[in-house]
């Protein structure tokens, strides 16, 4: 495993399928920006931030989980599994699409919004079409809407089975009513 990849702990069976960091244009924006605003310190820091966020940032994907690792004087790992993996969605601004970088933004079952995102990663709709398809594979055979079929096909029955003793419960009540009615009129 690459050195850089030293806070990376695989679970057993866990092998990588990807791995990789931001792509070394994405500092072009940093150096457009901070260049001429380097007479005023500004641009500087820009630059600086820029550099220091593609050195500490690493992305891996495995058989079972997405990791990112960012932090500079500190590290955050963030793991999602492929099974909480809702949605992906891959973007490109201006620079990404002339250089051939984006973002994969991806959102989990139960999250709200986007939970991980890969910045500025080379070819993003690649690493976009290997989260989806292992997110399908640990779908399996079974995808949500054969299983809301299935929930809605027992609560069918569950509803049927109700309405059948409602309405058996309801004649024997009348037939009892109609007699109690014919007794008192004798």
């Amino acid at each position: 495993m690459n050195e850089s990849f030293d806070w990376f702990s695989a679970d057993e069976g866990e092998e990588i399928l990807w791995a990789g960091k931001q792509h070394s244009y994405s500092l072009v924006p940093a150096f457009v920006v901070g260049v001429p605003l380097s007479i005023v310190v500004v641009g500087l820091v820009i630059i600086s931030s820029a550099y220091l966020s593609y050195q500490n940032t690493n992305y891996v994907v495995t058989n079972m989980a997405l990791y990112k690792k960012t932090g500079v004087l500190s590290r955050n790992v963030q793991r999602i599994e492929f099974d909480k993996v809702q949605d992906t969605s891959y973007r490109q601004s201006f620079f990404g699409a002339q250089f051939g970088y984006g973002t994969v933004d991806i959102s989990t079952a139960g999250g709200s919004g986007v939970e991980m995102s890969f910045d500025d990663i080379d070819d993003p709709q690649d690493l976009q079409s290997l989260i989806n398809e292992r997110s399908k594979k640990r779908d399996g055979p079974n995808t949500e809407g054969d299983n809301k079929a299935a929930i809605l096909d027992e609560i069918l029955v569950e509803l049927r089975a109700i309405r059948e003793l409602v309405e058996g419960n309801e004649s024997t009540t009348m037939d009892t009513t109609r007699n109690r009615t014919a007794d008192d009129r004798r």
